[in-house]
């Protein structure tokens, strides 16, 4: 008879080599294709000439002096002042979290020319080759697309692979935000889709704003689609381990402190997106309320406590969606920890009924569209537990009060 080893010991190490196999699997069969982000030389650039510069005879403050300081600072500038700003510095103003909101939209739609003529140029480079003359194309047509009129662009970064955060309703005179923070394989020209689109940030955050609305048509809401961090490419080592969600974490949170006013804010993560918001959740400000998560592969914890957040933590997975068979642990720095739809992770498991799979949970009409909505709104005995019965809703009342600090 064959001896084997049953130490813990050893089932740790067994545990580990199965997930390391996993993710070389996904890595080796066409799932994913590792990138490296470029140096943001122009936001970079922007800042630089930012940090010399001069308004009225003084200097102007640290970009990093936190969203506190820069909102005194552009609430001491006469209007003239600061639209000088923004066409002088248009990536720094637009990328800065305190400035006023409809400063960064004006900034960012600068930026955006400035991006545009950039990559028109490239278009009709003859040194470029055919496929690097196809890309600046597409960068084109995002760009131009992003400058439509109407279009509220919160953060713009066109450096690498992108980065970009856009609005969509009244975020200052909002009594409910709601931001919508995508997993991997998000960037500048995946932001926005015709075929899939409720799979993309765009259309995630559209297809929300849109159930708040239906859930409540006296509700002022705003939703941000938020694609304002590198995310990881495909299923391999970067979206197995947390290095790209801890730096999308800081940015979240810097994002989340500079929103004007003192809405209550409610945060839908998808995917790897989820393990963004679990590492951010300990440092969030506590107008946070809700943290929810759809077709997580963990938040990087053992239980909902471990995340150390007075938010309410929500969590739905679809019946199909593949994630679930992703190893929900985390070792030698692989995984991202325990499952947030199991039993003793401690969370509000929603109904996610009709999503079907992975990329279906903002789809219209789904009851995880919707949960995420009622959400949205406050109304949180609304909500559609999973499995039936009202465990999700318990202790919970109908609303969360306007300007709940």
């Amino acid at each position: 008879m064959t001896s084997f080893d049953t130490s813990p010991q050893s089932n740790v190490w067994r545990a580990l080599l199965a997930l390391a196999v996993v993710f070389v699997m996904l890595a080796t069969t066409g799932w994913t294709a590792s990138r490296h982000q470029r140096h943001p030389a122009p936001l970079q650039a922007s800042l630089a000439a930012w940090e010399k510069g001069r308004i009225a005879g003084h200097r102007l403050p640290d970009p990093d002096a936190g969203p506190a300081r820069l909102t005194r600072f552009f609430a001491s500038l006469t209007g003239d002042q600061r639209t000088y700003l923004a066409h002088r510095y248009p990536l720094a103003v637009g990328n800065m979290n305190g400035a006023p909101v409809e400063l960064r939209y004006r900034a960012n739609r600068i930026a955006l020319g400035e991006a545009r003529d950039v990559e028109l140029g490239r278009v009709h480079d003859s040194r470029l080759t055919a496929s690097g003359q196809r890309h600046a194309a597409r960068r084109l047509d995002r760009f131009e697309a992003l400058m439509h009129p109407g279009r509220r662009v919160l953060a713009f970064d066109p450096s690498g692979s992108g980065r970009v955060a856009e609005v969509f309703g009244d975020l200052p005179g909002a009594e409910r935000v709601s931001v919508v923070v995508p997993g991997a394989d998000t960037d500048l020209l995946t932001f926005q889709r015709t075929d899939r689109r409720y799979s993309a940030p765009v259309g995630m955050a559209k297809s929300l704003y849109a159930a708040e609305r239906a859930a409540d048509p006296e509700a002022r809401t705003a939703v941000i689609a938020w694609a304002d961090y590198t995310a990881p490419s495909g299923l391999g080592m970067d979206a197995a381990m947390a290095m790209r969600a801890e730096d999308g974490a800081q940015r979240l949170d810097a994002m989340v402190r500079g929103l004007p006013g003192k809405a209550p804010v409610s945060l839908f993560c998808h995917s790897y997106g989820s393990v963004v918001c679990g590492i951010a959740a300990r440092s969030l400000p506590e107008r946070v309320a809700d943290i929810a998560v759809a077709g997580s592969p963990g938040m990087r914890v053992e239980k909902a406590s471990e995340l150390r957040t007075g938010a309410r933590v929500w969590a739905m997975r679809d019946a199909d969606d593949w994630i679930q068979d992703v190893p929900y642990l985390e070792l030698g720095g692989l995984g991202h920890g325990a499952d947030p739809v199991a039993a003793g992770f401690g969370a509000r498991v929603l109904s996610a009924r009709e999503a079907k799979g992975h990329a279906g949970y903002f789809v219209p009409g789904t009851d995880s569209v919707r949960n995420f909505a009622e959400i949205g709104v406050g109304a949180y005995r609304a909500v559609s537990c999973a499995h039936g019965g009202d465990a999700c809703r318990a202790g919970l009342s109908g609303t969360t009060p306007i300007g709940r600090a």
